[in-house]
């Protein structure tokens, strides 16, 4: 086939245009095209008189040699081969693989074991998709926790309940077989070929589901309320992993995919000697706009015509701290994301349709190692506990959040009309942000947030919501692991994803989880 690049066509195109675009690149006619598949979309509004989508397309193409030995445009070139490529091997483990959790990283991880022919034991210790929702929808009526079944911890992890964004920064080949798969488990195609593609929690539970049972038909299994509560050593390497039901099972290759949320089992492997190290995060809280306002502000007058607009804005404070958006939900809500009693966290959440009335983001501030207050590896943990447990106070009782209008929180007044009504459930409580963060916090959230407002008209509008606290964007620690994959004193353990310091989203989590599949594989000589 034939890629062609930098194909430009209105936002009212449709079919037929991109065909006729592709015969003009390639100098042939319609009919001579065989077939084509989009490579990648993006929506170019840079301009807001000349808003228009970019394609990159392969193509099936009568004389397609003849095209391209002819060929001196850089923007058409013979595709590139991008199917990726199983391991296999002779030699098969004793004992059948363990992954501990279910979140990206995990499920990944358990897959490609199962596609392999591995046979893993999968262990999640929240539950299945449909008793967690059941859970998380009790939670947010009610205020009423399920510490083991809720936003963090079940099948697909944190990300089941979020805007189910796939972009990443990272430009892994593992991508496209992760996006492939999520494909074939019945999320929509165009995520193979979208700039910014997303599923929406409705549809990333059904996905997340059909992945578990391709698991289990390849001879895997999944356990859900299986929490890890021990291990067993014999010398340096895993022996068996211990459960809270008082199961046992023996192993000699354990994937640690664990979540950026498993607190008590991070304390678990610092009572068990692992090597784990102090890493940068970020904190903050979430911030609400009107959905119309931020399509307006990215589209002009082509708004009405195009999907729901994101963004992404950063800023560096005079004292050199970063401060940016992150997980932005277009037509999204605010969820309660709690996993402890008495600790309040939220996060953002969109469903496919993105047709909610607010947009919601992440605004975070930088956090490092010397901020923590301690050299103990669990420091940043604690940290986020801290800021928990003063928005909980905060808030009163029941998980009801701590939330101020950016006019207080920046003292320039309160607006005269209120636009933005708060998304998050079970209750709000109006209250001061100072109250919860620390001073070089607050400070740098004040000085960016006019900045960014001159970046995104209305950003820094005085009735848009902070909603406080967002302290779960990325694990607080790293596990360190060794060139071959495995943690850094104990053999046959392979940490792995967000919660190990080794990913930030669900496309690089489950790309870690398929790279330490391959690392167990190649432990046993498997090449590609």
């Amino acid at each position: 086939m034939i890629r062609v690049s930098e194909l430009k066509l209105p936002i009212e195109g449709n079919q037929k245009t991109l065909e006729k675009k592709l015969a003009k690149a390639l100098r042939v006619s319609v009919e001579d095209i065989k077939s084509y598949r989009i490579f990648k979309r993006s929506l170019d509004a840079r301009k807001k008189d000349n808003i228009h989508y970019a394609y990159v397309v392969d193509v099936e193409v009568k004389n397609e040699k003849k095209i391209l030995e002819k060929n001196k445009d850089k923007n058409i070139s013979k595709t590139p081969d991008l199917d990726y490529k199983m391991l296999k091997g002779e030699v098969m483990p004793e004992k059948r693989p363990v992954v501990v959790g279910f979140g990206p990283a995990g499920m990944f991880a358990g897959l490609m074991l199962a596609e392999m022919g591995l046979k893993p034991i999968v262990l999640e210790r929240g539950g299945d998709v449909e008793s967690r929702k059941e859970a998380v929808e009790t939670f947010w009526n009610t205020g009423k926790l399920d510490v083991e079944n809720n936003v963090q911890f079940g099948e697909g992890g944190a990300g089941t309940f979020s805007d189910g964004k796939l972009t990443t920064r990272i430009k892994d080949p593992r991508c496209r077989k992760v996006l492939e798969e999520m494909v074939d488990a019945g999320a929509p195609e165009e995520i193979l070929y979208d700039a910014k593609p997303h599923i929406g929690t409705d549809l990333l539970r059904g996905v997340v589901k059909n992945i578990r049972e391709k698991i289990k038909a390849l001879g895997g299994e999944v356990r859900f309320f299986a929490k890890v509560t021990g291990f067993e050593w014999k010398g340096d390497n895993i022996a068996a992993v211990f459960l809270a039901d008082g199961g046992k099972i023996e192993t000699d290759d354990v994937v640690l995919a664990l979540g950026h949320s498993a607190r008590d089992t991070f304390e678990l492997l610092h009572a068990e000697n692992f090597a784990l190290e102090q890493k940068p995060f970020a904190m903050g809280v979430r911030i609400e706009h009107p959905q119309k306002m931020v399509d307006e502000a990215q589209y002009g007058e082509a708004a009405h015509k195009l999907p729901a607009a994101d963004y992404r804005l950063t800023y560096t404070t005079e004292k050199g701290r970063g401060v940016y958006t992150f997980c932005m939900c277009p037509g999204g809500y605010v969820v309660a994301a709690a996993s402890e009693e008495g600790r309040l966290a939220v996060n953002g959440m969109s469903e496919h349709a993105r047709d909610g009335r607010n947009a919601n983001s992440a605004l975070l501030v930088q956090v490092y190692p010397e901020d923590f207050g301690s050299e103990h590896p669990l420091a940043g943990m604690y940290f986020q506990r801290e800021l928990e447990e003063k928005s909980f106070v905060a808030g009163g009782s029941d998980f009801t959040a701590p939330v101020e209008r950016v006019g207080s929180f920046l003292k320039t007044g309160s607006a005269e009309t209120i636009e933005v009504e708060g998304t998050y459930r079970p209750a709000k409580k109006e209250c001061s942000m100072d109250d919860i963060f620390p001073a070089f916090m607050t400070e740098a959230l004040r000085e960016a947030l006019p900045a960014m407002g001159r970046k995104l008209k209305g950003f820094d509008r005085p009735d848009a919501l902070l909603t406080a606290v967002e302290s779960r964007s990325s694990s607080p620690i790293r596990i360190v692991r060794d060139g071959a994959g495995m943690s850094l004193n104990y053999k046959g353990v392979y940490p792995a994803g967000e919660g190990a310091g080794y990913a930030g989203g669900i496309v690089s989590a489950a790309v870690d989880g398929i790279l330490v599949a391959e690392k167990i594989a190649e432990r046993y000589g498997w090449t590609k």
